[in-house]
């Protein structure tokens, strides 16, 4: 049994020495995460077991695919678990309040955490020019030196590669039958 296959089975079973090994090999990277990200180390603990258990309840309502490793999908889920507990803070300072139960942060936590898995399996599916585009984009490169990194002509020509690449992946995205059911929640 792969390590993967060890933990997914541990955390399915709740085997408290599996679960202990997860916390032991896994939570330092979430808490250097979550403390370099204007969290504490309480904040961490938080989100870590948010995880397991948003991942629990998963592998209890149907087959996990986890398309990388176990670690890299616990830590994806813990960072967007962190990213709306941040959220969430901002929203607060602005006086604004909404009071959300448990399950239904848990519900909101587990269909974000589809989408991503549907955007990054989307994403895989483009060129390899594509993927380099977006991610310089999404990472804030400028134009610029879009230009200057695939030698393009000009600002237009990098414009009409990232609107191409954008529509390529959004077409991909909404092609799949996992994106409708998701829609619909």
């Amino acid at each position: 049994m792969s390590n993967d296959a060890h933990f997914i089975e541990g955390l399915r079973s709740g085997e408290k020495t599996v679960l202990q090994e997860i916390y032991n090999q896994f939570f330092a990277k979430v808490k250097t995460f979550v403390l370099r990200n204007k969290g504490a180390v309480t904040d961490a603990e938080d989100v870590f077991h948010n995880a397991l258990i948003q991942i629990y309840i998963r592998l209890k309502k149907r087959e996990l695919e986890i398309k990388s490793s176990f670690e890299a999908y616990l830590f994806t889920t813990c960072k967007n678990l962190w990213r709306r507990e941040l959220n969430k803070k901002r929203v607060t300072k602005q006086e604004v309040v909404e009071l959300e139960d448990k399950e239904t942060e848990n519900a909101f936590a587990l269909l974000e955490q589809e989408q991503w898995e549907l955007y990054i399996e989307k994403f895989q599916l483009l060129s390899e020019n594509c993927r380099k585009v977006l991610t310089l984009l999404f990472n804030g490169t400028s134009y610029e030196e879009i230009v200057e990194t695939f030698s393009y002509s000009s600002k237009v020509v990098a414009r009409q590669r990232v609107f191409k690449c954008k529509a390529k992946l959004t077409k991909l995205i909404q092609g799949d039958a996992k994106f409708s059911k998701i829609k619909k929640l």
